[in-house]
């Protein structure tokens, strides 16, 4: 079994400001230090609280705990460190051009916050994951494993007893040891070209932050980070009002909340899922940016220019949390899409082009009105879909977000043919033979090769449970499909309007909307 590397999350130890928080000039640029010790990265010095990254900065999250714990171990080894660059504004704020990862591993150790400290929990208002306290507890473990922290090195000066040779040789280092440090001399312009040009050579950045970076201040760029936080961490919109702040900050929780919760766990022992598993940080942050321009109809990562009142963020994030209550929430919109059944395989593992799918089919169906016919197959829909899963050959020869069309056409074709009576245990055969998706072969659940072996891996784990779990699944008492575990209706059988009585056999249990649109 492959080890799971987790990355250590060091964002919030150097806070973001914008380059161009006052004039554009370097500030004595001839005057400034050539080296920063300890002591310069601890809370209260007078050099720490002044550090800054750019905004535009991706995040501090890329080292794992391995890496982190050998770059302490360097520093103090007093190994050759390449210098960080800085570039100090007119505010004089030091920003840092190159080196996050560095100075954040030492401002980790220093003030013994990995991700999980005082700083961590004040920059994330408290909302800290699960897998950042992990890797947190696991960092902080292996560093005083191997290292010891920096508390207890700050002791030895003071203690007489006999302590490890190489420990106490590294204390004595300590008051000597720094970080050199190099200079961005010019305006904020030059300091931002100097940033892009080195980050590029030294560790390329990501396509999704590079279009991220230069979309910063686009409605779509900042709702994105936004959701990607779940209005917490860094406020790429804190220039908006306080009510637009506020407003952005809730409405980006809820979308968090119904996408990405629960915490997808592996191997599923549970149908309450969320509509996407897990992801890493790039891949979380492009979903969510596609996600943003899909729903809002929009082509290209600048098309709105930049927002400076904060309404069309607004608007946008208005949007996409219309469509995310549509899927699966308790709104009475909600058509309550059980996220096993329509996002993920046999085997528990989240289907990507399937989410891109239905988030456009879902627009066409609103566009089209045709929920109320959607609603009417939906029993067979369901079945079919998941009884031959043909997302992954749809999607096998471009990426999943080039392919949402060729998956909603799919859905539609499935739909319409149900619309048509065609029984459901032909319609994949007819289409099929008529190649309007290409070639495709068809393919039940339980098709495929499994590894031979006698241990149970996570898959087969995940596929047994989610094999007799669906069976017990409720479905609803309307339109028959699969009712997730969270998000239900519980309808009068007979109307309130006529009569219905709140009784247990008067009660039965729906999807939200069959209950407050599609029934009436």
């Amino acid at each position: 079994m492959v080890k799971e590397v987790s990355k250590v999350s060091l964002d919030a130890l150097i806070a973001r400001e914008a380059f161009d928080i006052q004039e554009q000039q370097s500030h004595n640029a001839g005057r400034n230090i050539l080296m920063i010790s300890v002591r310069d990265l601890e809370q209260n010095s007078f050099f720490y609280p002044y550090l800054r990254k750019p905004d535009f900065q991706r995040e501090t999250n890329e080292w794992d705990t391995e890496r982190v714990c050998g770059f302490i171990e360097s520093f103090l080894d007093a190994d050759l460190i390449p210098a960080v660059i800085l570039w100090r504004s007119t505010s004089s704020y030091y920003f840092v051009i190159d080196g996050s990862h560095r100075l954040s591993s030492l401002i980790a150790w220093i003030n013994d916050d990995y991700g999980d400290g005082k700083i961590s929990k004040e920059f994330y208002d408290g909302d800290i994951s699960d897998e950042q306290k992990a890797a947190a507890q696991n960092t902080r473990k292996l560093v005083e494993a191997k290292i010891g922290s920096y508390k207890y090195y700050q002791t030895l000066a003071q203690q007489r007893k006999e302590v490890d040779p190489k420990i106490l040789e590294r204390a004595r280092n300590l008051g000597a040891l720094g970080i050199q440090l190099q200079w961005v001399e010019g305006d904020a312009s030059k300091a931002e070209a100097s940033f892009f040009k080195i980050n590029q050579k030294a560790a390329p950045i990501a396509p999704t932050e590079i279009r991220l970076l230069e979309a910063r201040k686009t409605p779509n760029g900042v709702a994105a980070r936004a959701i990607n936080r779940s209005g917490n961490g860094h406020k790429y919109w804190s220039a908006f009002s306080q009510a637009k702040q506020q407003e952005i900050e809730i409405i980006a929780q809820e979308i968090h909340q119904l996408i990405f919760e629960p915490k997808l766990k592996n191997p599923i022992k549970t149908l309450d899922l969320p509509i996407v598993g897990n992801l890493s940080s790039s891949d979380k942050l492009e979903l969510i940016l596609e996600f943003v321009n899909i729903v809002n109809d929009i082509k290209s990562d600048n098309q709105l220019g930049e927002d400076s009142t904060g309404d069309k963020t607004v608007e946008l994030l208005r949007n996409c949390r219309r469509i995310a209550q549509r899927i699966n929430s308790s709104h009475p919109s909600s058509l309550g899409m059980h996220p096993l059944v329509y996002f993920y395989t046999s085997a528990g593992k989240p289907k990507i082009g399937s989410f891109y799918g239905v988030i456009t089919l879902i627009l066409e169906l609103e566009k089209r009105k045709f929920f109320a016919k959607f609603t009417e197959v939906r029993k067979d829909f369901e079945w079919i879909i998941w009884q031959y899963d043909m997302i992954p050959q749809l999607v096998s020869k471009s990426s999943a977000i080039e392919a949402r069309e060729r998956v909603k056409n799919f859905y539609l074709t499935i739909i319409d043919k149900l619309l048509q009576r065609i029984d459901k245990k032909n319609i994949m055969k007819e289409i099929v033979a008529e190649k309007t998706f290409g070639i495709l072969k068809i393919k039940t659940k339980g098709d495929g090769s499994e590894t031979q072996g006698q241990t149970f891996s996570r898959e087969t784990k995940s596929a047994a449970y989610i094999r007799e779990a669906l069976r017990g699944t409720p479905k609803c008492k309307i339109c028959d499909g699969y009712i997730p575990t969270r998000f239900n209706s519980i309808d009068h059988i007979h109307r309130k309007a006529d009569g219905g009585l709140g009784t247990l056999d008067n009660a039965q249990l729906t999807h939200p909307y069959c209950n407050t649109t599609y029934k009436n």
